[in-house]
């Protein structure tokens, strides 16, 4: 296993965050339902350098008790799903 998708993991279960738990986006009437698993996954697909930024950003939000892990793969699911329609209407 990836040692920065390994820590990411370790993370979550270090703040009591089951990883196949889901976090639901209303897309424009339709839910669409992300784990944070898939979330980690799909990150960890990037460039080495952009999976530290990943990591490092989590652990920011961990440390930032204001903002929580949670918003954090909130706004990381966000951005998935905006990448994924964004290429979805390309023509």
């Amino acid at each position: 296993m990836d040692a920065i998708r390994q820590e990411c993991m370790k993370i979550l279960q270090n703040e009591g965050i089951n990883p196949i738990s889901s976090i639901d986006f209303d897309v424009n009437g339709a839910v669409h339902s992300l784990t944070f698993e898939y979330i980690i996954e799909t990150y960890m697909q990037a460039s080495e350098e952009s999976r530290l930024v990943f990591l490092t950003a989590l652990k920011k939000a961990v440390d930032a008790k204001e903002m929580g892990i949670e918003k954090f793969f909130e706004g990381m699911g966000q951005l998935l799903l905006m990448t994924h329609l964004s290429d979805k209407f390309q023509y």
